[in-house]
């Protein structure tokens, strides 16, 4: 389906495709960068964690104020404060002060962008287009989300080729590309000021807030509550984590990991698109569920393969489907509320699954460390079957406009 591309959403993609190469480099190697400088698995869980807690924050702040502040400089500042993050990574200090900053600087260690940036673009995009052209504009937003993640975690390998090029140790390398991480994260805020006042609500500052009608706070209550459920199966699976676990337990070397992640970044972005296509023939609920129980049954089956090529065949299997979930419910959330609730239903439920994937991350460092080292990885995957069961009976009958 064509979607109709305006100022607005260029912008907004550029944006998101300089945030989500950041993401996606800082996926595969923070992990293991941290346990290069000496941290232990549960420290590392921690600062995970902590870096989703600050973007949680950050979320319930662009819930609060995002509309009434104004949309362009609250992600101006979100992307300023992003860089601050990266640069904590450069200079490590202890982890108690690598924690805070990680906090501050809302460190994304998932691989992916789930940010409070994305947060508030997820309830801009769906006011720039029309109900039959949403679920395609959210596709293709994530396509140049996942398209960057991918060229991310692909230059996972640049720490190893500075150090080849310019003789500098390993651990320098890394402060390097962390330095350029927090770059790309300060350029972005220059470009969301080129977008039009179409991207804001326009409430005057002395106006009351907008009132959320109570039917949209059962739903989004619903939803928050099902989507906690599934971040925090997420928080057990974050790149960083499962590049870590497949770095000690198969041995997989950082250039190679970062190949890997390129091709589940390339497999994520096809994905949406045929999530967009699967949706407009079964419905948005049908495809959030079918496609997202068999990724977590092929993931089980990963932490339980007696071999690399196994393991990373599953994997792949797994990341094939398990995005297609994303466009589909990010669609359905902007679908089932009214236009001026967008910014409060795309916030609360996104902080939901920022706060459980903290409480994830957290949880599986301490499994790791503790149980077993594949566990997080059966957990992750039983807590997210259970989301979508619980969901497919929760949401079934609820339809979006263009279906009915």
């Amino acid at each position: 389906m064509r979607v109709p591309v305006s100022r607005d959403l260029l912008v907004i993609n550029a944006a998101a495709f300089l945030r989500s190469f950041t993401f996606g480099l800082t996926g595969v190697v923070l992990g293991i960068y941290l346990f290069r400088v000496g941290l232990s698995s549960f420290n590392i869980g921690v600062i995970i964690a902590a870096g989703l807690a600050g973007s949680a924050l950050a979320t319930v702040g662009v819930t609060a104020q995002a509309d009434r502040v104004g949309r362009r400089r609250t992600l101006v500042l979100l992307s300023l404060l992003s860089a601050t993050g990266a640069v904590g990574l450069a200079v490590t200090p202890a982890a108690p002060i690598l924690m805070l900053i990680a906090f501050v600087g809302m460190l994304n260690g998932t691989g992916t962008d789930r940010s409070a940036a994305f947060s508030l673009e997820q309830a801009i995009i769906p006011g720039l287009v029309t109900d039959e052209s949403r679920t395609w504009s959210l596709s293709w937003y994530n396509v140049v989300l996942d398209a960057a993640g991918s060229l991310g975690a692909l230059a996972a390998a640049l720490p190893f080729l500075l150090q080849r090029w310019l003789a500098l140790s390993l651990l320098t390398s890394y402060r390097a590309v962390f330095i350029g991480c927090a770059f790309l994260s300060a350029a972005t805020a220059f470009l969301y000021p080129f977008a039009s006042a179409a991207v804001e609500v326009h409430t005057p500052a002395t106006a009351p807030a907008q009132r959320v009608s109570r039917e949209t706070k059962n739903i989004v209550a619903k939803l928050g509550g099902l989507f906690s459920l599934d971040a925090f199966g997420g928080g057990f699976l974050t790149d960083a984590l499962v590049a870590y676990w497949f770095f000690r337990r198969f041995g997989v070397a950082e250039e190679s990991l970062g190949v890997l992640f390129f091709a589940v970044h390339l497999l994520n972005a096809a994905s949406h698109l045929g999530a967009a296509w699967l949706a407009r023939r079964i419905g948005l609920v049908n495809t959030m569920v079918f496609t997202h129980l068999p990724s977590s049954l092929f993931l089980i089956g990963a932490a339980f393969a007696p071999s690399l090529k196994l393991a990373v065949l599953l994997f792949l299997c797994r990341e094939a489907l398990v995005e297609m979930d994303v466009p589909t419910r990010q669609s359905y959330v902007a679908a089932v509320v009214l236009p001026s609730e967008r910014t409060f239903a795309s916030g609360i439920t996104n902080l939901a699954r920022n706060v459980f994937w903290a409480i994830g991350s957290t949880v599986a460092g301490f499994f790791m460390q503790s149980v077993a080292f594949s566990t997080p990885l059966v957990i992750g995957g039983g807590a997210k079957i259970s989301y979508d069961l619980l969901l497919y009976r929760a949401f079934r009958k609820l339809r979006p406009p263009e279906e009915h």
